[in-house]
């Protein structure tokens, strides 16, 4: 079996552990298409958090008090950065993770592709399974805010007293980092999408799936920047591949993260029934075939997609194998339902 997972964020890469684990059991194959919205150039030095969220932890690196970064990390360049007053300042890159980040840079000026430096960094940390970013291209999620009341007429909506607008875009990392997202927001936007392509290898990973998993990943700042990148969405929705989606969602809070602030931006609640239907069932034009969400969100149908309810909480490996095992099995259910 061939299994592709749509995945970004700190959820998304736990998400992995059990579909690794997974594998290992069948003997399957698995590619992850991961973010990377959240990517950003700091101190001349690209950063891909979702890239390394997931090499770290599959490689068993990452820090699993903090959740994200290197366990043992130091911080003795940012306490020099920070005696230099360089900026920006809110946010710190351990000593560990900056070597990452080095030879990620090294080798992209030298001219190779992202996906050709992930598979590179991929032999230190051995995850396990295949990782493609997104895309090669150029793609980062910046936030449309409004600096509030400034004592220049500004209103705190995003409007001035002389018409004016006091709106402005910053990084996502800048937004939620340093503004922990408490900026009035009005919407996201994935600069240099509509331009970017597929990594090599991601439409053919689709293309040759028997199925396609969702993580339970942030829908709006994760997995839409993903689907922004032209014939992604198009090979899903196209594909022969049932797709199945994991709730972020656990009784209308966000199992981690910020995706409660993202889905207020755009006007959805958030619950597992409202994301769902922001992804849409592929039957009216959307992604969705099967869609898993937690006992305390119940399990009826989503207008046409078929919804299971099993314990989503990724309390360890085998839990989360568990919902793995269920999201194969619900796509196997919808296969065998297309066909009747």
């Amino acid at each position: 079996m061939r299994i592709v997972v749509l995945t970004g964020g700190i959820g998304g890469a736990k998400f992995l552990v059990g579909v690794r684990a997974y594998a290992r059991r069948t003997g399957a194959e698995v590619t992850a298409v991961v973010n990377v919205g959240d990517d950003v150039v700091l101190h001349g030095l690209r950063i891909c958090p979702d890239l390394d969220s997931v090499l770290y932890t599959l490689g068993g690196g990452a820090d699993p008090q903090r959740g994200w970064g290197r366990v043992g990390e130091t911080w003795t360049v940012k306490e020099e950065l920070a005696a230099y007053q360089a900026e920006p300042s809110w946010f710190g890159l351990g000593d560990r993770d900056i070597a990452t980040h080095l030879v990620r840079t090294t080798m992209l000026n030298a001219g190779y592709p992202l996906s050709a430096v992930t598979e590179a960094l991929s032999t230190r940390w051995e995850p396990g399974i295949r990782l493609l970013p997104a895309t090669d291209d150029r793609l980062e999620t910046h936030v449309v805010v409004s600096d509030g009341s400034t004592g220049d007429g500004s209103t705190g909506d995003g409007s001035t007293g002389d018409g004016r607008s006091d709106q402005r875009a910053i990084h996502f990392q800048e937004w939620w980092v340093r503004y922990r997202g408490a900026l009035p927001t009005h919407r996201f936007v994935f600069v240099g999408a509509s331009e970017a392509k597929p990594a090599a290898g991601v439409l053919a990973a689709l293309h040759d799936a028997d199925v396609v998993l969702i993580a339970p990943s942030n829908p709006v700042v994760s997995i839409a920047p993903v689907l922004a990148v032209p014939g992604i969405r198009e090979a899903l929705t196209d594909g022969a591949a049932p797709v199945v989606g994991v709730s972020p969602v656990i009784g209308d809070a966000p199992v981690r993260g910020m995706a409660d602030r993202c889905l207020a931006v755009l006007g959805v609640p958030c619950t597992a029934e409202a994301v769902a239907g922001l992804y849409g069932s592929r039957r009216s034009g959307g992604l969705l075939d099967g869609w898993l969400v937690d006992p305390v969100d119940g399990a009826s149908r989503v207008g046409e997609v078929t919804v299971r309810a099993v314990p989503l909480w990724m309390s360890d490996e085998a839990a989360t194998e568990a919902m793995v095992t269920a999201a194969i099995e619900l796509a196997d259910a919808t296969r065998a339902g297309a066909g009747e």
